[in-house]
């Protein structure tokens, strides 16, 4: 679980400059045309950023769980206000990747979110997934079109 994390964290903080980079060469590089393409990596560098952002939480949230030493149990973070009496029953904890999150696992086999991650940080991944999503196909179907259309006049 955290050998995941050691990857996905620096992937993440990679992939984001790296994608925006992208998205505005593509805008440099093709102007008008191109714009769709330029969105489509714009957005993409926002979803990641997105999900590098809670993975960065869940991160944290794993250290202080794994901490130990005094006052280390029930877990740090599994104690919130909304956990409530349940928090005197955590047994152990799981990074949930899909929605990202911090489950802490109680005896019977029940568990909650922690609420490390933001609540804005998966909506926000997603939607700018989508979105980065749709304007590539829409791209895609701009460069058909113009295809087929044949060479622009000069």
């Amino acid at each position: 679980m955290a050998l995941l994390l050691l990857l996905l964290v620096p992937a993440g903080l990679l992939a984001t400059p790296a994608l925006l980079g992208s998205g505005l060469a593509a805008l440099i590089r093709s102007g008008r045309r191109g714009w769709l393409t330029a969105l489509a990596g714009l957005l993409g560098a926002c979803a990641v950023g997105f999900y590098t952002w809670g993975l960065l939480h869940v991160a944290g949230a794993v250290l202080e769980a794994e901490d130990g030493g005094a006052w280390s149990s029930p877990l740090p973070p599994c104690r919130t206000a909304a956990a409530g009496e349940r928090v005197a029953h955590v047994v152990d904890y799981t990074v949930s990747y899909v929605p990202l999150g911090f489950v802490c696992e109680t005896t019977g086999g029940g568990g909650y979110d922690s609420g490390s991650v933001p609540g804005y940080v998966n909506p926000a991944a997603l939607g700018f997934g989508l979105a980065g999503v749709a304007a590539v196909a829409a791209g895609r179907r701009a460069a058909v079109s113009r295809s087929a259309a044949g060479p622009s006049p000069s």
